[in-house]
């Protein structure tokens, strides 16, 4: 399966690759076209990508400089002119690749002319009104009836992959019963938990379980029958629910791609191995890291609680891994995994969900006389770890590409929740992917709805739904950008990210609203289920 996944990864970013990886002494091309009375010619070494991205702005303001017709502005993409691209001017390059490159390259030119100038004239207080108002509306507007109705239909996918892959997961490997075993994991914890941690059934009278106080916490029987899988839901709702959702893009947040890929971003290996040592990642990124950082989060927050003082030396904001955990090989991880040891880990975390899934639910195929038992047993251990390795991989390109890529903001301080700027923050380092339909919107994990979902935390999946194109037009109307793309698009940014090939951009948090900042005292909370103000 990795092997596989390998392939397909080198395949996906083959196009982008061949520019970084193919030599060139010299790649120059010239400008001409009506209204421009001289023609230059750029010459670009090495990969040639690098250097034009490094250098668009200064190149680009000499080509302004040289043409006369206004008309010329479509080419660079400043202000003045329609923000096109020529392209009849773009298919006199005689490399296609290079032509393909400059075209993404001047695209992004004209957004960061735009970009550099619409949160300078941004009326915080204006658009986080109107958002604060949208969101009263939905909660209105969408019955809670209507919720659970959605809720229960959204539980009945779920329910029938899961009964079609465990009643089948006897059988020799096959793609049907890795699936629909993939897809009972996937949707258990994208759809259900996630939104019911975060309380958006919470005011739902027959809501029942689905609540955020009592979901999957309190015991490992409630955690193995409401949402068994890798994370603690008290580990998740601390890092998720609050350092993730209302520290996004900063240094404390826990699901910073960039910083937590840090390592492999400033490494000295060729490209190629750096795609391959993600591709590598991607099957098991939840119990290799998130699983584990998780409950670090959980550790540290119930040290703050009890006012206890963190250890010398400790680094709280650098992820924590299982391969950190059990071989730490510096001092700060060392001394991480004194404070959480792999021990109590296993014991916690990791042991009741592997045991649950991976031996008891296939034992009573043991029991099946005529010695076929143990020959079911082995199908089914196989198909339950290849829906394991599927479930990772289609949880990442859902999940982990939500906040990551060079079009998206990273902040350097924090701000009060449900302020203008808090809106604005969630907004930006945040990116939707197709949607409009329960099938579509199923197949994301609800997870397309992104940037309504931080902008709003306590909603239902209905709502979200309802209100996505609404919020899309108050940004419009504010010129706040508001990205949507298709999941595979956001998937090789945020791979780009992860190896260092790009980064996202450093907001200048002073201009946002003094008082729209957090303080000194930085953003606490009461309770660690459903809104943040909530008791």
């Amino acid at each position: 399966m990795i092997a596989v996944l390998i392939i397909l990864v080198g395949a996906f970013f083959q196009g982008s690759a061949a520019n970084l990886f193919r030599s060139r002494s010299a790649c120059a091309f010239a400008w001409s076209g009506r209204g421009i009375k001289t023609a230059k010619k750029w010459q670009y070494q090495e990969a040639g990508v690098r250097r034009l991205r490094s250098e668009w702005h200064p190149r680009y303001q000499m080509a302004r400089e040289e043409v006369s017709d206004a008309s010329a502005t479509r080419i660079v993409g400043l202000p003045g002119g329609d923000q096109k691209i020529d392209k009849a001017l773009l298919s006199e390059l005689n490399d296609p690749d290079l032509a393909r490159t400059v075209r993404r390259d001047l695209e992004k030119a004209a957004y960061t002319e735009t970009a550099e100038k619409w949160y300078h004239n941004l009326d915080y207080d204006a658009f986080g009104a109107e958002v604060t108002a949208l969101g009263k509306r939905l909660k209105q507007d969408c019955g809670e009836m209507d919720n659970m109705k959605h809720l229960r239909k959204i539980l009945r996918w779920r329910d029938a992959a899961m009964v079609i892959g465990v009643l089948s997961m006897a059988l020799p490997p096959n793609p049907l019963t890795v699936v629909a075993l993939s897809t009972w994991t996937y949707a258990s914890w994208t759809m259900v938990a996630h939104h019911t941690c975060h309380g958006g059934y919470n005011r739902a009278p027959n809501a029942g379980k689905y609540k955020s106080k009592k979901f999957g916490a309190g015991s490992t029987f409630r955690r193995l029958a409401d949402w068994g899988d890798w994370m603690l839901p008290e580990a998740w709702n601390v890092e998720h629910n609050r350092l993730h959702h209302y520290r996004l893009g900063e240094p404390a947040d826990p699901d910073l791609v960039e910083q937590n890929l840090q390592f492999l971003r400033d490494d000295p290996m060729p490209m190629t191995a750096k795609y391959l040592y993600v591709a590598m990642l991607v099957p098991i990124w939840k119990w290799l890291y998130y699983s584990p950082n998780t409950f670090k989060e959980l550790k540290l927050a119930q040290m703050r609680s009890e006012k206890q003082e963190l250890p010398e030396g400790l680094q709280p904001e650098r992820a924590l891994t299982l391969k950190r955990m059990v071989f730490p090989e510096n001092e700060a991880e060392q001394i991480m995994a004194n404070l959480i040891t792999p021990g109590e880990y296993f014991r916690k975390v990791f042991a009741p969900f592997a045991v649950t899934r991976f031996f008891l639910l296939p034992a009573p195929l043991l029991f099946i006389q005529g010695g076929v038992g143990p020959v079911l047993f082995g199908h089914a251990i196989i198909n339950l770890i290849l829906a394991e390795l599927l479930t990772n991989i289609h949880s990442f390109i859902t999940i982990v590409t939500n906040h990551a890529g060079e079009d998206l903001y990273k902040f350097d301080d924090s701000v009060r929740p449900k302020s203008g700027a808090f809106y604005v923050r969630q907004v930006i380092s945040s990116t939707n992917y197709n949607y409009g339909n329960d099938a579509l919107d199923f197949c994301h994990g609800w997870l397309n709805y992104q940037i309504e979902h931080h902008v709003w935390p306590d909603l239902s999946m209905l709502q979200y739904q309802r209100g996505a194109p609404l919020l899309r037009e108050i940004c419009d109307r504010h010129n706040v950008p508001y990205v949507q793309e298709n999941v595979w698009i956001r998937t090789r940014k945020t791979i780009d990210v992860m190896v260092g090939k790009t980064s996202m951009i450093q907001f200048p948090t002073k201009v946002e609203p003094a008082k729209d900042k957090a303080g000194a005292s930085g953003i606490t909370w009461k309770s660690t289920h459903g809104a943040i103000d909530e008791d």
